[in-house]
């Protein structure tokens, strides 16, 4: 895991794809608004030819999958060409899975104690996810004494009024988000405004 790396990003801006054509479109207007990283989750129709399509056009994007729910979601998305994955949850054999694979892994949690088991087989980040309604960057604050060694991802209900204050925690890398890639953005192919949105969240 190239922790410089996700710290540089600031946001990682989780997509939904609708097509394969639109979604390198869209990335496009993100990388032009600066963003260094996006998250291609599993949940939109042709996800995996996305993240192939993407990491060809832009290879020096850091290229993110999400929703990674299974061991051969894992192995999908590592032969697609993503450079790291993330889960919206954890199991025991998505963890065990991960941990014997070459693939950088992000687990999702959601608990002290999903956090203890992750530390177990050796993960150092983690998605905490949904982190507003878990309690956001106070959650954060709490969990940064007993788990100094962790680092966090804060994912769901993340969004422009409320980022900054995320990536002010000294444990958190960057954030999970998709405000500047809402689905009336993306439908309408307004990627002027995406581009302008993106190039906010990277400077403001």
């Amino acid at each position: 895991m190239d922790i410089a790396r996700l710290k540089a990003c600031r946001v990682l801006p989780v997509i939904t794809t609708l097509d394969v054509r639109s979604t390198v479109e869209l990335v496009g207007a993100l990388v032009k608004g600066g963003m260094e990283a996006v998250e291609i989750t599993l949940r939109g129709p042709g996800a995996l030819a996305s993240i192939s399509e993407v990491k060809a056009a832009y290879p020096d994007l850091l290229m993110a999958a999400g929703t990674v729910k299974t061991p051969e979601d894992l192995a999908s998305v590592r032969l697609a060409g993503a450079d790291m994955a993330l889960s919206p949850a954890a199991t025991p054999t998505l963890l065990a899975a991960a941990a014997d694979d070459e693939l950088p892994f992000i687990p999702s949690v959601a608990t002290s104690s999903e956090l203890m088991q992750g530390l177990e087989l050796g993960f150092k980040v983690f998605k905490l996810f949904p982190a507003q309604l878990l309690g956001g960057p106070a959650m954060l604050k709490s969990l940064s004494g007993p788990f100094p060694e962790a680092s966090f991802v804060p994912t769901g209900g993340v969004n422009a009024e409320n980022f900054r204050a995320y990536l002010e925690m000294a444990n958190v890398l960057c954030c999970g988000g998709s405000w500047m890639v809402t689905e009336e953005l993306v439908a309408g192919q307004r990627w002027g405004e995406i581009e302008g949105l993106a190039r906010q969240a990277m400077t403001s």
